[in-house]
């Protein structure tokens, strides 16, 4: 039986965190989407924004943890900080969730996204953690609103089926729901992890009113030409991209063939 398949009759814990913070309106989308599936719902997320967090830990100055109501706590940390602050002391005494949801991140979180983004260090510290683990993020075009409701319409039937299958020990999903009205959907696929043809990072540099040098990171999108089953090409055609993700990042083939070169 695969690991993440549950007994019906047997109510769901789910754990929900993001990288947006406590206040967003993604991690309420998240709350719903949660509470579709069983009225045991937990919401440990950041005290403050921490997009581009990756799979950072808070080492250098204490953890805060403040209790908004009964299910509902504030961590002054990183989405890493919150999924252990969750298992290790708010659940420690508790059973623990059987799914953990991350999101819903403002913005897709696809290609190269997925090394930087906070929202899937979040599901892959669930899990290191023994948790089934889904990220989602919902796409949008600044300056244009986001629409919510595509993640928030389809993510609940999507999650259903997904703990259905099961997925093995090691590997996390990672959901991206494309910048369209729910209806407008084009397909459900699932993906391969895609690769942009260019880096999309740059430094902006400006001069603050002491004629001190600062710097913003900004970003670039750059499309070109990509796979046409990867995450980037399945969402940039109206699609919800479903990616496999796996904590074991060993290149098998390189390991392979050093093992016959380095004899």
């Amino acid at each position: 039986m695969p690991r993440t398949e549950r007994d019906q009759s047997r109510k769901l814990r789910i754990l929900v965190s993001n990288d947006d913070g406590i206040n967003a309106p993604g991690l309420r989308v998240a709350e719903r989407i949660a509470r579709a599936l069983t009225s045991d719902v937990w919401v440990v997320a950041p005290e403050f924004e921490q997009s581009g967090a990756s799979h950072s830990l808070t080492l250098h100055e204490p953890l805060r943890l403040r209790r908004l109501s009964r299910r509902r706590y504030a961590v002054r940390g990183t989405p890493t900080d919150c999924v252990i602050m969750a298992l290790d002391q708010i659940l420690k005494d508790r059973k623990a969730p059987d799914l953990l949801i991350s999101g819903v991140n403002r913005g897709t979180n696809l290609g190269e996204d997925v090394t930087y983004s906070g929202t899937v260090a979040a599901a892959m510290e669930g899990t290191l953690l023994g948790i089934s683990s889904v990220a989602l993020s919902q796409g949008y075009t600044s300056p244009h609103p986001v629409k919510w409701h595509t993640a928030e319409h389809h993510a609940p039937k999507l999650l259903h089926r997904l703990l259905k299958e099961g997925w093995p020990a090691g590997v996390f999903i990672n959901v991206n729901f494309p910048d369209v009205v729910s209806a407008g959907v084009k397909e459900l696929a699932v993906t391969r992890e895609g690769q942009r043809d260019a880096a999309n990072i740059f430094i902006d540099e400006r001069v603050d009113a002491r004629n001190v040098p600062y710097y913003w990171i900004g970003f670039r999108r750059h499309k070109g030409e990509v796979h046409p089953r990867s995450d980037l090409a399945v969402v940039a055609r109206g699609g919800i991209s479903v990616t496999p993700l796996q904590i074991d990042l060993t290149h098998r083939r390189t390991r392979q063939a050093l093992e016959q070169a380095l004899k």
